[in-house]
């Protein structure tokens, strides 16, 4: 029995046996589907993080207690950062 995780897979490889079998599309195009596969989920994955990233909101008080962290860490290596 075929498990709801893996349910697509079976799916997507069953069409594109399917394909191979049946010759609808020529066989270069079909043998090809596998990789167009990869590369859209490639592309869907580098959408999904640039789109959380726009959306990533801002935290202020977390940025200025970072910011005196490395402050207080570079005047330890002997930098002097100050915003004078």
């Amino acid at each position: 029995m075929v498990n709801a995780a893996e349910f697509p897979l079976v799916a997507l490889s069953a069409f594109w046996i399917s394909l191979l079998q049946t010759s609808v599309l020529p066989d270069c195009y079909t043998l090809q589907l596998p990789i167009c596969f990869i590369v859209s989920l490639g592309c869907y994955g580098l959408l999904i993080v640039g789109i959380g990233l726009m959306r990533f909101p801002a935290c202020p008080p977390e940025a200025i207690l970072l910011q005196e962290a490395s402050q207080g860490f570079l005047k330890g290596k002997g930098l002097d950062v100050s915003s004078d």
